[in-house]
C-alpha cells in the first residue's frame, strides 16, 4: 500500500504535469492510501486553479475510490499532534505535516510530487520512484 499526497492526485490529472504519467501509472496499482485533507486541497486546486468543475469532480470519484477500496484517515488528536510535532521539527506546512503523519502511522511509503518540501527532505519520494519499486 502506498499513501498518497493531493499533489500525485492532482498529476495524474494534469496531463501537463511532469509527474503526470508516473502518478496515472501509481493510482492504477491498486492498494491507496490518504488523508481526508487531500479533498479539500484537490477541489481547491480544481475549482479555483484551473477552474474545472469535470476535473474537480473527477478528482473527487478518485479520492472516494481510495477511501472505499483503500485507506482515508480521518483526523484525531494523537494525528493532528504528530502534524504539530512534524511541522515544527522539519519546517513544513501543517498540511504536508498532516500527510506524513498519516503515513508514519500505516507505516506506508508516502508519495508526493513536492520536491522542494517532502522529497528533498526525504519524508516523501515521488510517484516514478515508488511505482519503480513496485514493479521491481
Amino acid at each position: 500500500m502506498i499513501f498518497l499526497d493531493a499533489s500525485v492526485l492532482l498529476a495524474a490529472e494534469d496531463t501537463d504535469d511532469v509527474h503526470h504519467q508516473a502518478a496515472a501509472a501509481l493510482l492504477e496499482t491498486g492498494a491507496l492510501a490518504t488523508i481526508e485533507l487531500a479533498a479539500y486541497e484537490v477541489i481547491n486546486v480544481a475549482e479555483r486553479r484551473w477552474h474545472d468543475a469535470d476535473a474537480s469532480a473527477r478528482l473527487r470519484q478518485r479520492l472516494w475510490a481510495i477511501a472505499d477500496l483503500g485507506t482515508l484517515v480521518r483526523a484525531d488528536p494523537q494525528l493532528t499532534e504528530r502534524t504539530a510535532v512534524l511541522a515544527r521539527e522539519h519546517q513544513l506546512s501543517a498540511y504536508d505535516a498532516a500527510y506524513v503523519a498519516a503515513a508514519q502511522r500505516l507505516g506506508l511509503p508516502l508519495a508526493s510530487c513536492d520536491q522542494r518540501d517532502l522529497v528533498s527532505r526525504g519524508l516523501a519520494q515521488l510517484p516514478a520512484a515508488l511505482l519503480n519499486q513496485r514493479t521491481q
